[in-house]
């Protein structure tokens, strides 16, 4: 049942016609590389803007949890702004906090009435969380989050190159991840 509402495209999340995209921000909420940079270029000036606000109020955004804006001038109607964990050999708790960021992005959305969301590869560019890994965790922690709630009714795992396709690819269409 939960593979109907999970789907996987290659591509450019900034273009989607989804009610929110996903953005692997940094704790500033200020914009950076990556997909990151890409969807603050995207938007204009607004999702800065209300990004300024939410770091006045509470200080920006922590590891694991997600916060949400306008979408700007991108065809989608919110942007959930999640942090991800930097990967490191020592970095114990990494699959949890990485876990946290999908399942706080996934409850923010509930909350706010989003029905159709798409997310990147969070932590794979720059925090170097290994793709096989993230890809594993992302997949998961989704399915486990459909599985005990209807709201959301199409999650799309957008990627940007074609090796993180492949990874996702192939482990949505794995029997063992099926089980998941």
């Amino acid at each position: 049942m939960n593979a109907l509402r999970i789907e996987l495209q290659k591509g450019d999340i900034t273009k989607l016609h989804v009610d929110a995209i996903v953005n692997a921000a940094n704790t500033s909420l200020l914009g950076g590389g990556g997909v990151d940079g890409a969807i603050h270029r995207a938007s204009g000036k607004a999702i800065l803007e209300e990004c300024i606000r939410i770091r006045s109020k509470q200080g920006g955004c922590a590891v694991g949890e997600a916060v949400i804006t306008t979408a700007g001038n991108m065809p989608a109607r919110f942007v959930i702004h999640t942090v991800g964990p930097v990967w490191s050999k020592n970095n114990t708790g990494a699959d949890a906090l990485l876990c946290n960021a999908y399942q706080n992005s996934l409850q923010l959305a509930v909350d706010n009435n989003v029905k159709t969301i798409a997310f990147p590869n969070i932590s794979t560019g720059i925090y170097s969380f290994p793709k096989d890994k993230a890809a594993e965790i992302a997949i998961r922690t989704v399915k486990d989050f459909l599985s005990s709630n209807n709201q959301i009714e199409k999650v799309i795992f957008v990627c940007f190159d074609e090796e993180n396709y492949g990874i996702y690819e192939k482990l949505l269409n794995s029997k063992t991840m099926s089980l998941l």
